[in-house]
């Protein structure tokens, strides 16, 4: 298996206080099931009440990513239930398929509002919670950051922009300590691309399980990588 680049010490994730968004996507929860193996005391964030309770895990924050104010109930929780916060999980993300032509306007905002401006509003508020603890943030981009494909072109611009965000944060917070990993799996059999904003899925050679991915992910949080880009997923 290709390994991730290395940029900070192992951590102990037994006990660690991590927020899961997306927790109740397909890749997110099971995330969010490897950490808590692993000893990690979690809250849950996501849009619906009911799934979260169904998640049997963490303590549930309902929040849309979209809202700027989802980053305010995600501090406010940390907070009241684990007295701070040491790490967050960003896995939500939404893709749409098509000629660019033909991808409706408010298809391109949603896509850049879930993917890069509702990640933009949630770290202005929990990165100060994060510097405290000298944590870590890990955010799920796409192997498209890295190849961007015909078809998919804002949503592999909009994945871009978040492992641009990534690098840039890695920098901006190297004095205070706080880690910035940057996820960029392959093709995964999540289901998302049965479940786009639009367009239809183009034909996929078959994904990781995202069993794998996630535990890969989380083993990548152990060891304090910084980068797992494709190839880190064999």
């Amino acid at each position: 298996m290709a390994i991730g680049r290395q940029g900070a010490a192992e951590r102990d994730l037994d006990g660690a206080r991590v927020a899961v968004v997306g927790a109740t996507g397909a890749l997110g929860s099971l995330v969010a099931a490897e950490l808590e193996r692993r000893g990690a005391r979690l809250l849950v964030v996501g849009r619906h009440a009911d799934r979260l309770a169904a998640l049997g895990a963490g303590i549930p924050v309902v929040a849309d990513l979209g809202d700027a104010t989802a980053g305010d109930a995600v501090v406010a929780a940390a907070r009241e239930h684990l007295g701070g916060l040491d790490g967050l999980v960003n896995a939500a993300g939404v893709v749409a398929f098509g000629p660019l032509v033909e991808t409706p306007d408010e298809v391109v905002e949603e896509l850049f509002l879930t993917n890069v401006v509702g990640p933009l509003f949630l770290l202005r508020r929990v990165l100060p919670l994060l510097e405290q603890s000298q944590g870590f943030v890990a955010q799920l981009s796409a192997v498209v950051a890295e190849r961007p494909m015909a078809g998919m072109a804002a949503y592999s611009a909009s994945k871009a922009a978040l492992s641009a965000v990534d690098a840039a944060l890695r920098t901006e917070l190297r004095r205070s300590r706080v880690t910035v990993v940057d996820v960029r799996p392959p093709h995964t059999e999540t289901g998302l691309a049965g479940r786009p904003l639009a367009g239809t899925a183009p034909r996929l050679p078959q994904g990781l399980a995202p069993e794998d991915v996630a535990r890969r992910i989380v083993d990548g949080l152990a060891a304090g990588e910084v980068e797992l880009p494709a190839e880190a997923f064999g």
